[in-house]
């Protein structure tokens, strides 16, 4: 097989059979097919689509690309994934939390995408945390602590790997068989027994519309069916930045004051607890719905929740004390600053993607695959949608380096985030659930 052939078939709307997808994903594992070829077969794909039959394959292969993990565990193997938005740092929360419920949680993570956050590169911002261990330390953390995050070591998925560093710098992010492949190859690869997706619609997310969404929920559940992990879909509101930061330390800081208890986001707090209870419910970890919110309010404000994160970030390098002295550890920017409105008026809206490039100008998000990034930067005390602002409320504070990106981002904020004289209804961030 050539796989100039594989790609012009795709591009002319062809049907790819599973022997020809397996031959691309082993030559981009071993490096035989180069980047330029993988970025055009990811092109034929945005632009003419994969049917079920292919989606499926693609993810197995994947998935098979590398290493797959078997578990003999006193509990359910479980995960979340997010389809990715700005602010959104519920990963953080929600290992802890339900590993403090029995379960066991090992979640291989990204890094950001686009103009999203990665879970990756927040965790990067705790000193001596490690990212990419060895399976070896993976398993041991998940066993003795009950969950532990990580990035794709160089034996689980290591096509995807590839795969979705071009994709990020090539303009083929927004495509429901590529996405569901790549989320899929990764979980999949770390032997779980359930899946919940949190997946993120509005103008802040990949899939901007709610019908896209639910055909990307629909693919993810059935394609996970079809491999053999039962999965449920819940459609999440990104129609503005989750929680009060946007960032890496600024969202690991809040991460920590929320399993604190301090400074809780509704929103954020409604949606970690929906999906959360989702993974307990469909696990045998809880009854039902009500039980299993009760018993994640419970770890939540027993300090059970931030123990396990605690001991989490010290198995995989982190600090002993860092729940203790994270604003000690986490790095910060030479300019913390408030921007504020020129009048006031209720916020009404904000145009959440153009919030979430603003950070690549702050170098907190990437624009070429291996950029080096500034965890110090982002925003904080960010408004939300019905909040009050003027010239004596800001819109939030900027994280910055240098005057020139602090009004850089000022500017943005100030251009994208919308306001009006009455304040506006407030919706569920909790839209529809796939199962």
């Amino acid at each position: 097989m050539l796989p100039q052939e594989i790609i012009r078939k795709k591009r002319d709307r062809q049907t790819l059979t599973e022997e020809e997808i397996s031959f691309f994903i082993r030559g981009v594992t071993s490096g035989e097919i180069a980047d330029c070829q993988t970025a055009a077969l990811t092109m034929a794909i945005f632009l003419n689509g994969f049917s079920k039959e292919e989606t499926t394959a693609l993810t197995l292969n994947m998935r098979d690309s590398g290493s797959v993990l078997h578990w003999n565990l006193n509990g359910p193997v479980v995960d979340k994934h997010s389809s990715g938005g700005v602010g959104d740092k519920i990963s953080l929360m929600l290992a802890p939390l339900v590993a403090a419920c029995g379960g066991y949680v090992p979640m291989i993570s990204g890094r950001g995408l686009g103009h999203t956050g990665g879970t990756l590169d927040k965790f990067d911002s705790i000193p001596g945390y490690q990212t990419v261990p060895d399976n070896e330390l993976f398993q041991k953390t998940v066993q003795e602590v009950g969950c532990a995050i990580i990035g794709q070591t160089g034996s689980l998925a290591p096509a995807d790997k590839k795969i979705y560093a071009i994709r990020d710098v090539c303009g083929t992010v927004e495509s429901i068989p590529l996405i569901t492949a790549s989320i899929l190859s990764k979980k999949l690869a770390a032997g779980l027994d359930y899946l919940v997706m949190d997946l993120k619609c509005g103008n802040g997310a990949f899939m901007p519309s709610l019908a896209d969404g639910q055909k990307l929920a629909r693919s993810i559940v059935d394609v996970a069916r079809y491999a053999g992990t039962p999965a449920t879909a819940l459609l999440t509101d990104m129609n503005q930045v989750l929680g009060h930061t946007a960032g890496n330390a600024v969202e690991m800081a809040e991460a920590v004051e929320y399993l604190q208890g301090k400074n809780i986001d509704p929103r954020l707090h409604r949606i970690t607890i929906e999906l959360c209870a989702e993974i307990l419910t469909n696990t045998g970890l809880a009854a039902d719905l009500p039980q299993a919110r009760v018993k994640l309010e419970k770890v939540l404000s027993s300090g059970k929740a931030l123990e396990t994160f605690a001991r989490m970030v010290t198995a995989l390098g982190g600090p002993a004390d860092f729940v203790e002295k994270y604003t000690g550890y986490l790095p910060k920017a030479a300019i913390i600053r408030p921007v504020f409105a020129a009048k006031d008026g209720y916020v009404t809206g904000m145009n959440t993607r153009n919030i979430g490039l603003s950070i690549i100008g702050l170098k907190g998000g990437r624009s070429h695959p291996d950029q080096k990034l500034d965890y110090a930067t982002g925003f904080s005390n960010f408004c939300q949608i019905g909040d009050l602002v003027g010239p004596q409320k800001p819109l939030a504070f900027v994280h910055a380096q240098t005057e020139e990106q602090f009004a850089a981002a000022a500017q943005e904020l100030q251009n994208n985030i919308f306001l009006g004289e009455n304040p506006p209804e407030i919706t569920n961030p909790v839209i529809e659930k796939i199962s």
